[in-house]
């Protein structure tokens, strides 16, 4: 059990959370949700005991223990296997096939567990730290962006794993469908407060929506309440006869709740700044191969890339994806140039301007540059108006362009990146894992840039929301092997299996034995179909009293500011909203079903 105790925390003028508190208790599986910036992180380090909060407190039971996966990646052992059995609890010395299960789930062959971590990338160096904090089996496992450089293997396993974790865990993620899987409860900061639900992270959005629709109409209906009041003071106040009414009025006034209007909260919004191109054929990859100089992990005399080819067209939409360590992020840089084919060709249309997001980018900026500084070097050319309003594009006003890269979180050190893009004309987008660090609200304005970018995109990514909304063509990239499908991310889900190591097609079902049952249907089931139908509808209009009855006690609740009655009652709304959604859907299927039937 964790508690967390009137908790503050401010960065000069900045405050991050106020006075906030929150119970985690035994057994909860927590989504930790915000906006970048709104102070995750940080609340996450003072949890864990790394960072100081200005005022408030963080208790927990005698001996408790956290695993905090942790981003800087040193090593104290020679060898993967070594480094996570290192992390194995005093209980369990001398099962390292714990261990080697948790690292065989997170995608890391036998061999490959005798090699040292620094012979890998940092993608698979932080999935050795995620390997070492799960096989401890702390009270409290705090994982921090853990889908992040994992592939779609790895999170489904990932995903089992947390599911049947039996004690307390508490994650960050901007992915929505792992978090709605794993978690039963979701934390989130908004509006400086820390608000907690039981249920998933949609349920909280939904939640959050209804807290501030009922909050504004609570606020309209007082502001109208005290204009009559003050209409009726300013037209009788001077007469005698109505003095004591006037009277009456002005101190009813004064009891009313002063509620403030709720701020507008800014999202992204934006488009990529395209350069106009009329060529059909904008990056052409033919019979290339290509391997990194004395690759530990690779076999000898073969490449990491072999024998590839595409052609990349104007307009198009190409997803790259595979296990990491297949070679997703250098064929991007093979397109963006950035790497040289050890054979083959790679050519590009003559007027072609690439905006390249590098997935190891966000360490390439310069710590000590300013937000509005770095920005300006992706185009020297550009106007200090311009590269303030590209900054406003991103979420940096005011101020905010001027402060360090060093001081900013991981989202916004992203948004930075995007920003340099946007200082930049471009057709071709390049984008490696471009969600990663992004919260979910920035995920989606990107998904809408992208789809309205004239432009062709080329994209690796493991997150379903970009795989299933953008891309008309996969890039797979198996063990030494990438090859075309033309189709989208439903077809590739029907005709690959991707749930055993790298991709590979499905067999096809023989379906010469299916039968179709053409069998009318009789009374007896007509009948029992419409008692099933009454039965849902006397739910749905009990389930609608109640929640008329909550409602009705929450706008009091809001007049009076009381967060006690709100916290109780708000979630239960959103419960109560959605079971009477999900009453609706079977209503209209029965509906459909009867009038077939008829």
């Amino acid at each position: 059990m964790i508690k967390i105790e009137n908790i503050s925390k401010r960065y000069g003028q900045d405050i991050l959370f106020e006075d906030v508190s929150a119970l985690i208790n035994t057994g909860e599986r927590c989504a930790f949700v915000g906006r970048n910036g709104s102070g995750k992180t940080t609340l996450f380090r003072i949890i864990a005991g790394t960072e100081h909060c200005d005022e408030g407190c963080i208790s927990v039971p005698k001996d408790y223990s956290f695993g905090v996966l942790e981003q800087h990646l040193d090593f104290s052992h020679n060898s993967i296997r070594e480094e996570v059995i290192s992390g194995l609890p005093e209980y369990h010395h001398g099962d390292e096939y714990r261990a080697e299960k948790v690292l065989s789930g997170l995608g890391f062959k036998e061999e490959e567990m005798y090699q040292h971590p620094n012979d890998f990338s940092g993608g698979y160096q932080l999935r050795v730290k995620l390997a070492k904090v799960l096989v401890s089996e702390p009270d409290c496992l705090l994982l921090d962006e853990p889908t992040n450089y994992l592939d779609l293997v790895a999170i489904k396993w990932l995903k089992r794993f947390l599911s049947n974790w039996p004690r307390e865990l508490v994650i960050i993620s901007h992915d929505l469908d792992f978090l709605n899987t794993v978690c039963n409860i979701t934390i989130g900061i908004h509006r400086s407060q820390l608000h907690k639900i039981s249920g998933t992270t949609s349920d909280y959005f939904e939640y959050l929506c209804q807290e501030e629709e009922i909050y504004e109409k609570t606020r309209s209906n007082i502001e109208k309440k005290k204009a009559n009041l003050e209409n009726f003071v300013n037209r009788f106040g001077a007469k005698a006869s109505k003095a004591s009414q006037a009277q009456s009025k002005r101190k009813a006034i004064e009891r009313l709740p002063a509620l403030k209007k709720l701020s507008q909260l800014y999202n992204l919004n934006f488009k990529f700044n395209h350069y106009p191109c009329s060529n059909r054929k904008f990056v052409e990859a033919q019979d290339v191969f290509f391997s990194y100089p004395n690759m530990k992990n690779m076999p000898p005399e073969r490449y990491l890339i072999e024998n590839f080819s595409t052609l990349i067209e104007n307009g198009e939409r190409v997803a790259i994806i595979g296990k990491n360590g297949r070679g997703k992020s250098t064929l991007l840089k093979l397109l963006a140039e950035e790497e040289t084919p050890s054979k083959g060709s790679v050519n590009s249309a003559d007027n072609l301007k690439i905006g390249y997001f590098g997935q190891m980018n966000i360490e390439r900026l310069n710590l000590e540059h300013t937000i509005e500084e770095e920005i300006s070097l992706a185009n020297p050319s550009l106007a200090y108006g311009a590269i303030r309003k590209i900054c406003g594009i991103m979420m940096f006003s005011g101020e905010r362009p001027k402060k360090k890269i060093s001081v900013l979180s991981g989202g916004e050190r992203s948004r930075v990146l995007l920003g340099k893009i946007l200082a930049q004309e471009c057709n071709l987008l390049l984008l490696d894992e471009p969600t990663n660090h992004l919260d979910i609200e920035s995920i989606e304005a990107l998904v809408n840039a992208i789809e309205v970018f004239p432009g062709a995109v080329v994209i690796v990514s493991h997150s379903e929301v970009i795989l299933e909304s953008l891309p008309q063509r996969f890039i797979i990239c198996h063990e030494l092997e990438q090859k075309n499908f033309i189709g989208n991310y439903e077809e590739l889900l029907e005709k690959w299996d991707w749930d055993d190591g790298d991709s590979k097609p499905k067999k096809k079902k023989n379906n010469k034995d299916s039968k179709v049952d053409n069998k009318p249907k009789n009374a007896t089931q007509i009948k029992s179909l419409k008692g099933k139908i009454k039965k849902l509808e006397e739910n749905i209009v009990k389930k609608e009293s109640k929640l008329k009855e909550l409602n009705d006690s929450l706008i009091p609740a809001y007049a009076k500011s009381d967060r006690s009655i709100i916290q109780e009652l708000a979630p239960q709304t959103v419960k109560l909203q959605s079971e009477i959604e999900t009453l609706f859907g079977k209503l209209e299927q029965c509906s459909n079903k009867l009038s077939e039937m008829d």
